[in-house]
């Protein structure tokens, strides 16, 4: 039996799971399986590691994308320039760990994207918000950072103003804000001043449209939801794992 697993701190919602054992089924793939595995602080991950003997592979959500590091071997090279990783191969040569995020946001962004969209906005600093940035660059689009507690050359939230959002016509939520059970919550952007000429992307995929995606619909902008990016980055993992 091969063993495939996520590991993360709250896992009841989550979309690997159902979507591989699903694949699984539908694709009449034998002798495998996929479970969660919570983990209440990243240094559970080497007792995870030792006592689940035949696990080959694992994906990593919030909010140990970055943290995990650490307890690896070795990582590909787009987990260097990124910083975060969501997919380990576990093998006797060791834990390595790759990213395969970024091939899902670029892909599911890329039909969409139109030419004047040179400019995003990434709202939040964690791991999904680096491979973002990362696929953004790939794809020629400059990015800054919106946080709630911005670094050097990133923006704050109370900083968001009409020109802001008029020379940043991509807005993409890479925060938690808006997932289920938590709806009514969203990032603090002036909605207000959202155009037609705007997308919104959120990598939330549960509920299917975020408060964050409904305010921009209200404001006649395209939205985009995290459903086909998860579905990629998932589609990559399972090549990672089986070549």
């Amino acid at each position: 039996m091969k063993r495939f697993g996520l590991i993360g701190k709250s896992l009841v919602h989550s979309f690997s799971e159902s979507y591989f054992n699903d694949k699984f089924k539908k694709q009449g793939i034998k002798d495998v399986s996929y479970q969660n595995f919570e983990l209440d602080s990243i240094d559970d991950f080497r007792s995870l590691i030792k006592s689940e003997k035949d696990l080959i592979g694992l994906n990593v959500t919030i909010p140990y994308k970055e943290a995990v590091i650490a307890f690896l071997d070795e990582v590909s090279e787009e987990v260097k320039a990124i910083g975060a990783v969501n997919t380990i191969v576990v093998s006797a040569k060791g834990l390595k760990g790759f990213n395969t995020d970024y091939i899902g946001f670029r892909n599911s962004l890329k039909p969409f994207l139109e030419g004047r969209m040179e400019r995003a906005l990434i709202l939040g600093t964690g791991g999904a918000s680096k491979a973002a940035a990362y696929s953004l660059q790939q794809l020629g689009v400059q990015s800054l950072f919106v946080s709630r507690n911005p670094k050097p050359g990133h923006l704050s939230y109370e900083e968001l103003n009409d020109v802001v959002l008029k020379h940043h016509l991509l807005i993409v939520n890479t925060t938690p804000l808006g997932t289920f059970p938590n709806i009514n919550e969203c990032p603090q952007i002036p909605y207000e001043y959202l155009t037609s000429q705007h997308l919104l992307f959120d990598l939330v995929y549960n509920p299917t449209e975020t408060l964050f995606l409904k305010k921009g619909k209200e404001k006649g902008t395209m939205i985009l939801n995290g459903q086909s990016m998860l579905v990629h980055q998932a589609e990559e993992a399972w090549k990672i794992w089986t070549t």
